[in-house]
């Protein structure tokens, strides 16, 4: 796909999704979602990504929500597309182990996008909100549902009623965001996670996710048997085998995803 929002590239076992609207502080529009969409599945093709990482081009924004001249002409057949809530449960179910760098504005859409990772990381300067109530609407693209999911539902009705745009600091004391770094940092302290995530097992990475995720949305008794079913899994697995001896030896693994 010839990419014209985004920029999309290969650093040290990351495949990076740039947001590369600059001049709209990196909207997201509908070829941004179509774009996003078709990078994902490029990356989660290739076994030598470890991890996926969404960050914005420059220092200003990571992603301040929907096009706006676009909103304009939307009407309810529109709501019902999967648009970037179909980008976001993607990004959700996604094998890899996602990271949002959140280096700037994450607003509406851009906030949405961040939530559906598996880690956010804010630049000290970030904020963070679902504002959509200005404009008459509700967040669409998963918002009320995950932000309620990560802080808690009086905090997500506080945040989305009012429209209150968090600062990162804030955002880290209500677990918004794992860690606030300064800018310079930020990249940094991703390629930090994702060398930390690349020594684990890939199996287990990806059932852990699985379990956390499919299991949040039912009852205890069942989550809980998706855990053990998840766990016989990996104790019949090479990596597993691999894991314990490596342990014993006082070495490092080397695991093969089995």
């Amino acid at each position: 796909m010839d990419y014209k929002n985004i920029l999309v590239y290969q650093e040290e076992g990351i495949g990076v999704i740039k947001m590369n609207r600059p001049e709209v502080r990196n909207a997201l529009d509908a070829r941004s979602h179509r774009e996003i969409e078709d990078a994902l599945n490029q990356w989660e093709e290739q076994e030598e990504i470890k991890a996926i990482a969404f960050i914005g081009e420059g220092e200003k924004s990571f992603a301040a929500g929907a096009d706006i001249r676009q909103l304009k002409l939307k009407d309810a057949h529109d709501a019902l597309l999967p648009g970037l809530s179909g980008v976001c449960q993607k990004i959700e179910n996604s094998s890899k182990v996602t990271i949002a760098a959140i280096n700037g504005f994450a607003l509406g859409g851009g906030c949405e996008l961040a939530l559906s990772c598996d880690i956010r990381i804010a630049a000290e300067h970030a904020k963070i909100g679902l504002p959509e109530l200005n404009l008459s609407i509700i967040p669409g693209g998963g918002g009320t549902q995950r932000l309620a999911r990560i802080v808690g539902k009086g905090r997500a009705l506080h945040m989305i009623l009012t429209g209150e745009i968090v600062t990162a600091q804030k955002a880290e004391q209500i677990g918004l965001v794992s860690s606030v770094v300064p800018i310079e940092e930020l990249w940094k302290t991703v390629v930090e996670y994702v060398n930390k995530i690349a020594r684990k097992g890939p199996l287990a990475l990806k059932l852990a996710k699985m379990v956390v995720n499919q299991g949040f949305d039912t009852d205890l008794k069942t989550a809980l048997m998706l855990e053990k079913f998840a766990q016989a899994i990996l104790f019949n697995s090479e990596d597993k085998k691999e894991g314990v001896e490596a342990f014993l030896e006082k070495r490092e693994p080397v695991f093969k995803g089995k």
